[in-house]
Parts: structure tokens; C-alpha cells; sequence
């Protein structure tokens, strides 16, 4: 399991983006169970992109949908299962997440970590082959975040994918990944394991890894000499 962290996010959800072929490099390229990504006609894309799971920041359950329809859709739309087996394969994927006894609710009466965790079991509805995270932890209550953060390295291993977590939650994502890339300005400036990042003597990382108020991301924004804002004699 891979985590991307960073100070930016815009430069992180485009990586996303280029994995699942929504935009095409201006250099380089993405190859995928041996292809390369933006080399695929439309219908190669698409038949790429049902080997992709993917678990947006809040969820994006279809809200006009129940539990049990969101978790079906990609069955439904990429599949021809007869019903009968959609119906055990959906209960499957909700009871993994701790979440069978919802499927008839709607996401409106979901509390925000039971959506995230639903939206997890839409994600490996098709047993992926790669699974991407977009900021998997953002907004969750401690015992939420550790349910969360628990069943994506559980998934992860009963599944055998590769997962990509995008996160800036640093201390749960180096309990679950087996390696980090550390993104700042749109480059990657440190790697290695959770241990080797929390070890590194690289000035962004320390900082954002540890928490510090100064560094690299100063406290204070650029201004004047303080003393002239305030007209006094030097």
C-alpha cells in the first residue's frame, strides 16, 4: 500500500486524475497491468478503468439511491450478474465494512463515518486491482478514522490490490501503508517507509510529519518590517 502526501492537494488529485485517464501527461506516462493509460482508446479506457476502485474524499454516495443501490451500481452497470447473485455479492461487501444491517437505508441517514464506509464497500464492489483514496480520513471522528483506516489495510490484503492513499493524515497513514512518497511544489521530495519518513531529516517533511508551527511553511505570512507597520523608529 502506497500513501502520497504533501502540502498541496491540487497536485495530488491530478495524479489521480492521470491514473484513471481523465487527463494525459505532457510528459511521461502511467502504464497499468501493462498498459499505458493515455495510449487507450475510449473503450480501453473504459476496460481499464473497471479494474480501478476509487474512494472519494466525502463518500459521493448517490443520494437518491439506498445503501443496498450504491453498492449494486457498479455491478449492475459493468457486469451481467443475474440479481440473485448481485443481492449476496452486495451484502458480502456490506457486512466486510461492518455495514449489512443498512443496506435498505438511504445515505441521508447515514452518520458520516458509516457513509465513508459504505462508499468503501462500493469501491471494491469489482475486487479492483488497484484502489485509489482520496483523502480517506478527512472530517472522521477518532473512532471513525481508525474503523476507516483499519478496513482499507484489511481490503487491501483479502483483495491482494495495490492501494494509493492521497491523505494529509500523517499519523494514521503511517500505521496502515507500507510505503510513502512525500509531494511538495509538485515534486516528490522525500520516500521510503513509515519509518524511513518519520526518521527524515528533510525540512517539509520534518515539518509537516511532527506537526511544527515554523519551518519550510512559515507561520508568518510575507509583509513589511513589522516596525514600519506599526511607524516606529528603527
Amino acid at each position: 500500500m502506497i500513501s502520497i502526501m504533501g502540502l498541496s492537494g491540487c497536485g495530488k488529485t491530478t495524479l489521480l486524475r492521470h491514473i484513471g485517464g481523465a487527463l494525459k501527461p505532457a510528459s511521461g506516462h502511467v502504464m497499468m497491468d501493462g498498459q499505458i493509460v493515455h495510449e487507450l482508446g475510449q473503450e480501453g479506457l473504459y476496460a481499464m478503468r473497471r479494474k480501478l476502485g476509487m474512494l472519494f474524499q466525502f463518500g459521493a454516495l448517490f443520494t437518491d439511491m439506498s445503501v443496498y443501490d450504491n453498492v449494486a451500481f457498479q455491478m449492475r452497470e459493468h457486469t451481467d450478474l443475474p440479481e440473485e447473485i448481485i443481492h449476496d455479492l452486495v451484502l458480502m461487501k456490506l457486512h466486510a465494512v461492518g455495514l449489512r444491517g443498512t443496506h435498505n437505508l438511504m445515505p441521508s441517514e447515514l452518520s458520516g463515518g458509516m457513509a465513508r464506509r459504505v462508499a468503501l464497500a462500493r469501491a471494491v464492489a469489482l475486487d479492483p486491482m488497484l484502489i485509489m483514496y482520496d483523502e480517506p480520513f478527512a472530517g472522521l471522528d477518532p473512532i471513525s478514522l481508525s474503523v476507516v483506516g483499519d478496513l482499507i489495510r484489511r481490503l487491501n490484503d483479502s483483495l491482494g490490490a495495490t492501494s494509493i492513499v492521497v491523505t494529509h493524515d500523517i499519523q494514521e497513514s503511517l500505521k496502515i501503508v507500507d510505503y510513502v512518497y512525500f509531494m511538495a511544489s509538485g515534486v516528490i521530495v522525500a520516500e521510503g517507509t513509515p519509518d524511513e519518513i518519520r526518521a527524515s531529516n528533510e525540512d517539509y517533511v520534518h515539518q509537516f510529519v511532527h506537526g511544527e508551527m515554523d519551518g519550510p511553511v512559515p507561520f508568518h505570512y510575507p509583509g513589511r518590517d513589522y516596525r514600519q507597520d506599526l511607524n516606529l523608529q528603527a
